[in-house]
C-alpha cells in the first residue's frame, strides 16, 4: 500500500547528503530501513534550522507515524537531495513529508515518505498544544 503526498503541502528545507558504502545491502542498493535515517536526518537538519534543538528538556516532538513508499533503487555512489515538506498542522501534531532523488536527476523521485509529529511534555508523558513560537514557525 502506498501513503499519498499531499499536494496541499510547503516546502522548508532542502539538503545533500552522501549515499554510504554501508547504507547498501547485499542486493547492492539502499537497505529501505536507511531511508527512514534519511528521513531523520533532514527533520533533524530542519529544526536545527528553526533554531531548535532535537536533545529532548520537559517538552520535545516524537514521532508517531512514519512511512516511505520506494520508487527507483539508488546505491553508492551517488548524493540524494532531500526536500522537506510541511503538510497539515494540527493543535499538537504536524505532518511532515520528505521527497529523496538523486542529485544528478532531481526531478526523478526515488522514495517519498513522511512522519507525523507530536509534541510532547515528556514529564507527563502526553501530548500537549504547540507552544506559540513553535507554531509560528510551523505556519
Amino acid at each position: 500500500m502506498r501513503i499519498e503526498i499531499p499536494d496541499d503541502k510547503k516546502q522548508v528545507h532542502e539538503m545533500t547528503m552522501p549515499i554510504r558504502w554501508g547504507d547498501m545491502d547485499s542486493y547492492r542498493h539502499v537497505n529501505n530501513a536507511v531511508y527512514f535515517r534519511y528521513m531523520e536526518q533532514a527533520r533533524v537538519e530542519w529544526i536545527g534550522s528553526l533554531g531548535y534543538s532535537v536533545s529532548p528538556d520537559k517538552e520535545t516532538v516524537l514521532i508517531v507515524n512514519a512511512f516511505c513508499n520506494f520508487y527507483k533503487q539508488v546505491n553508492y555512489p551517488g548524493e540524494l537531495l532531500i526536500k522537506t515538506y510541511v503538510g497539515n498542522v494540527g493543535k499538537s501534531s504536524v505532518d511532515i513529508f520528505n521527497l529523496m532523488a538523486i542529485v544528478t536527476e532531481p526531478e526523478v523521485i526515488c522514495a517519498a515518505g513522511g512522519a507525523t509529529m507530536v509534541w510532547v511534555d515528556l514529564i507527563k508523558n502526553k501530548s500537549c498544544p504547540w507552544p506559540n513560537d513553535v507554531l509560528e514557525k510551523l505556519r
